[in-house]
């Protein structure tokens, strides 16, 4: 294996890991985003809006889910 080869592997594990850490990172955002949502939901029931809370809460935790499922993935592959 020639130092070229091994150089781009190394660029190219490391790229890797900065992705899977930054998707972690986004996903851990999304969750604080339905942390606030969910701070807010009784106010959205007093208003009648029940519905549109709990579909944003569910969506945001899923996706937060998915892109942490993802980044840890790219981190440990």
């Amino acid at each position: 294996m020639s130092v070229k080869t091994m150089s781009a592997t190394s660029s190219n594990n490391e790229e890797r890991r900065e992705t899977g850490l930054s998707l972690i990172v986004i996903g851990v955002m999304l969750w604080f985003f339905d942390a606030l949502v969910f701070f807010f939901l009784p106010a959205g029931i007093k208003l009648g809006q029940q519905k549109g809370f709990t579909l944003l809460t569910g969506a945001a935790f899923l996706m937060g889910a998915v892109v942490m499922a993802i980044g840890l993935y790219l981190r440990k592959k």
